[in-house]
C-alpha cells in the first residue's frame, strides 16, 4: 500500500494488534525494515523518510478516484527496475494451462467476443487502403505516396476519437459509445467506396480515422476489466490479434473481390460484419469495474472534468512515458506492414496474388506470436516479454527485405510479425494495468492513438524515401523504388527505441480493477507509478 501517509517500500509497517480507530492505529503502528529490525532510531539517516513516517490514516472510497489528495512523488528509482529485466522470474510463479486460463463465463466470453470483433473490423477496413494503394493510384491518377496520405489522415485524426469517445466511455459507460462508433463506422465505411476522385477519398478516411480511434479505448476497456486477472495476459494477445485478423480478412477479401469486382466493391462487401457487431453489442452489459467506479463518481463532490484535470496534474509523466511509448510501438507496427505488400509488387514485381499471400503469411505470424507471447507475459512480467520480442525481432530484418526468392521473403514475413505483434500482444493489457483509477477507457486510448499521431508518417515516409532512392536497375524505363532498405532501417531503429523505452518502464502486473470495501492494495491508492510511487512487489504480482 502506497500514500500520502505510507512508508515507502525500504519501510514496512507491523501492526501490534488489531485496531480499532485510527488513533489505536497510530498507537500500534511502528516502522520496521526488512530484515525486521526496528527502524524508529535510523530513520533520520534514511533520505526522504521522514516525512513518510506516518500512522496509517482511512480514506474515503471517492478520494480514491479523486487522485489529486496525496503527496507530489518524486522520480527517484525511476531506472531502478531495469535490473529486474535481467532477473530469473520468480520461483514460485509458473506458467498455467492455457487451456484453463481460455475458459471464462458466458457473461466474459460474450463481452470479450464483442470487443475483438469491433477491433477486427476497424482494421479490415484500414488495410483495405492499404492493400489497394496500387488500385487507388491508377483509379485517382496519383502517386502510391500521394495515395498513402489517406493512410496518414487516418492515423492523424484518431487522437480526437479516443479523447471523446474515451472520456464518454468513462463517464457514461462503454456500451452505447461503441454501438453508435461502430454505426458511423459503417456509413464511412460504404461511403468510401462512392469516392470519385483523392480529396473525397481522403476525408472520408479523416472522418474514419476519428471513430477507429475510439474504438480500441472502448473494447479494450471492456475486455480487461471483464477477464479475470490471470487470463489477461493471453487474452490481451488475443483482443490485439484481432487487429492482425482484420489484416488476413482484408487479404483475403482483396484476393476475392478486387482482382474480379475492383477496389470499390471492397470497400461495399466489408461493412456486413460491423452489422453484425453492432447487433451483438447490444446486449453487452457493463462490466463491474465500471459501476463501481460510476458509484464512486456520483458519491463524490467533485465534477467529472475536474478529476480528469486531478488526473492529468498528478500522473503528467505517466501519460507522457504512455503516449512515447506508443509511438515507437506504431512506427513499429505501420512500419513493418502498412508498406510490405506495395513492397512485393513494386520492388520485386511480385503479382498481387502473391502480395496478397505475403500479408496472410505475416499476419498468421502475427496471430500466434501475440498468443504466445501476452500468454508468457503473466509468467516472465509485461517489459521482460516486449524486451525479448524486440530483440529477437531485430534479427529477423536481413531474411524480412533482403531475399530475392518468395519463399524466402514470407519467412522471413512470418517471424517479423511473430516478434512485433507479439510485443503488441502485450500492450492492451500493459496500458490497462498502468492506467489511472478510472480512466481505463481514456489512458489506453488516448496514449495508443497520440503515439499513431506521432507515427503517422510511417508508410508515408517509406514510400516517399523509397522512391526518391531508387534502385539502380530500370523496370519499363523507370526507377524501381528501393522500399526495402528503407523499411529495414527504420525498423532496425525502432526496435533499439522501444526497447530502451520498455526497460526504464514499470508495470503493475496484477493490478485489481475492482476493489472490496477497505481493500489496501495498491492498486486502491493509484499513485503514480512514474513519480515516486512503489512498484508492486513480486509476491503481489
Amino acid at each position: 500500500m502506497s500514500g500520502r501517509n505510507t512508508p515507502p517500500d525500504d519501510v514496512r509497517s507491523i501492526p501490534q494488534s488489531s485496531p480499532t480507530s485510527a488513533t489505536d492505529q497510530a498507537a500500534d503502528w511502528q516502522p520496521v525494515s526488512r530484515s525486521g529490525v526496528s527502524a524508529k532510531h535510523s530513520l533520520k539517516e534514511i533520505p526522504e523518510i521522514e516525512e513518510h513516517n506516518l500512522p496509517p490514516s482511512p480514506t474515503s472510497e471517492f478520494s480514491q478516484l479523486e487522485i489529486g489528495v496525496r503527496h507530489r512523488g518524486r522520480f527517484p528509482g525511476a531506472f531502478g527496475h531495469i535490473s529486474e529485466l535481467f532477473k530469473r522470474p520468480d520461483p514460485e510463479s509458473r506458467l498455467e494451462n492455457p487451456v484453463k486460463l481460455l475458459k471464462l463465463t458466458p457473461r466474459q466470453a460474450y463481452t470479450f467476443t464483442v470487443a475483438f470483433l469491433g477491433w477486427m473490423i476497424d482494421a479490415i477496413d484500414f488495410f483495405c487502403v492499404s492493400m489497394t494503394t496500387t488500385e487507388l493510384a491508377a483509379s485517382f491518377n496519383k502517386d502510391p505516396s500521394e495515395v498513402t496520405s489517406a493512410i496518414t489522415v487516418t492515423l492523424m485524426l484518431r487522437p480526437i476519437g479516443a479523447l471523446v469517445f474515451g472520456v464518454i466511455g468513462d463517464r457514461y459507460g462503454r456500451r452505447i459509445p461503441l454501438m453508435v462508433n461502430l454505426f458511423l463506422f459503417t456509413i464511412i465505411e460504404l461511403a468510401s467506396g462512392f469516392a470519385h476522385n483523392l480529396p473525397t477519398f481522403i476525408g472520408l478516411r479523416a472522418i474514419y480515422g476519428i471513430l477507429m480511434g475510439g474504438e480500441w479505448g472502448l473494447g479494450n476497456s471492456l475486455a480487461m476489466e471483464i477477464l479475470p486477472v490471470e487470463s489477461r495476459g493471453i487474452f490481451s494477445g488475443i483482443l490485439q490479434e484481432g487487429y492482425a485478423v482484420g489484416n488476413l480478412v482484408a487479404a483475403m477479401l482483396y484476393y476475392a473481390i478486387v482482382p474480379n469486382l475492383g477496389w470499390r466493391a471492397l470497400y461495399w462487401i466489408s461493412i456486413a460484419p460491423a452489422v453484425v457487431t453492432i447487433v451483438l453489442s447490444y446486449f453487452v452489459e457493463e462490466t463491474d469495474a465500471w459501476k463501481q467506479t460510476r458509484r464512486m463518481q456520483r458519491s463524490g463532490s467533485k465534477r467529472f472534468y475536474t478529476i480528469v484535470l486531478d488526473m492529468l496534474k498528478k500522473h503528467w509523466l505517466r501519460c507522457v512515458y504512455a503516449v512515447i511509448l506508443m509511438a515507437a510501438m506504431n512506427f513499429l507496427s505501420h512500419g513493418s506492414q502498412d508498406l510490405y505488400p506495395t513492397f512485393l509488387k513494386e520492388q520485386h514485381g511480385f503479382s498481387p496474388k502473391q502480395a496478397t499471400i505475403g500479408t496472410v503469411v505475416g499476419n498468421l505470424g502475427a496471430i500466434v506470436g501475440g498468443m504466445f507471447f501476452g500468454y508468457i507475459s503473466d509468467y516472465l512480467g509485461r517489459r521482460r516479454t516486449i524486451a525479448i520480442c524486440t530483440i529477437c525481432g531485430s534479427c529477423f530484418i536481413p531474411l524480412w527485405i533482403l531475399p530475392s526468392k518468395f519463399g524466402q521473403l514470407l519467412a522471413g514475413a512470418f517471424f517479423m510479425q511473430v516478434f512485433v505483434q507479439g510485443a503488441w500482444g502485450v500492450i492492451p493489457v500493459y496500458l490497462s494495468e498502468i492506467s489511472p483509477e478510472g480512466f481505463r477507457t481514456t489512458f489506453p486510448g488516448l496514449s495508443y492513438q497520440l503515439g499513431n499521431l506521432i507515427a503517422a508518417s510511417a508508410s508515408q515516409i517509406e514510400a516517399t524515401m523509397g522512391e526518391k532512392n531508387p534502385l539502380p536497375e530500370l523496370r519499363d524505363g523507370k526507377g524501381v523504388p528501393n522500399y526495402g532498405r528503407v523499411q529495414g532501417i527504420l525498423i532496425g531503429i525502432i526496435y533499439c527505441c522501444v526497447f530502451v523505452l520498455i526497460i526504464i518502464g514499470r508495470e503493475e502486473r496484477g493490478k485489481q480493477f475492482v476493489h472490496k470495501q477497505g481493500d489496501d492494495d495498491d492498486d486502491d491508492d493509484d499513485e503514480d507509478i512514474y513519480t515516486g510511487a512503489d512498484e508492486p512487489s513480486e509476491s503481489k504480482r
